[in-house]
């Protein structure tokens, strides 16, 4: 597999799965939360409509070396992009990245003060894709039970993602 199908394929599971664990530092710890990622594969980010009054956007600005995990249970994908946030107060790209979702934590559209937009730049991304089968899985598991040889549970591919220049600063 080529670093252009690795890269295609962590794209396709960011498009498709779309809600992801942040994980962001604050002083002592690490927290993680949901969100709902807004992938721009052309610019190579990865955007997330949050609030100003959020834990997050602070631990952002004070660390902005951040977490991402994405998992397709269907296909049994697991990824984790690691990168740069940073926190935009920008109304027009919240408005071009506005789901009506959104109207339910922001009844005042993507106008309302509190919006903000978090840019995410991956920087690397660690794949791994097992078999798309919980019966392969189990075969694989039984397999090895029954033979002592390691169960082939699928790949693991480490990637570096090209930082591309983005115009929203």
């Amino acid at each position: 597999m080529t670093n252009q199908d690795i890269t295609d394929r962590i794209w396709k599971i960011v498009e498709k799965v779309g809600v992801c664990m942040l994980t962001t530092q604050f002083h002592g710890g690490m927290r993680a939360r949901p969100l709902e990622a807004r992938p721009d594969r052309n610019q190579n980010l990865i955007f997330f409509v949050t609030d100003a009054r959020s834990a997050k956007d602070h631990e952002v600005e004070a660390a902005p070396d951040v977490g991402v995990v994405f998992i397709d249970q269907k296909a049994n994908a697991f990824l984790s992009l690691t990168g740069r946030a940073q926190v935009l107060t920008d109304a027009d790209k919240a408005s071009a990245l506005w789901r009506k979702t959104d109207d339910v934590w922001w009844p005042d559209g993507p106008t309302d003060t509190n919006v903000r937009v978090l840019k995410f730049t991956p920087i690397r991304a660690e794949l791994w894709d097992g078999p798309a089968s919980s019966v392969v899985t189990a075969y694989e598991f039984a397999k090895s039970l029954l033979t002592g040889v390691e169960p082939n549970l699928g790949e693991n591919r480490k990637l570096t993602a090209k930082i591309r220049s983005s115009k929203f600063g």
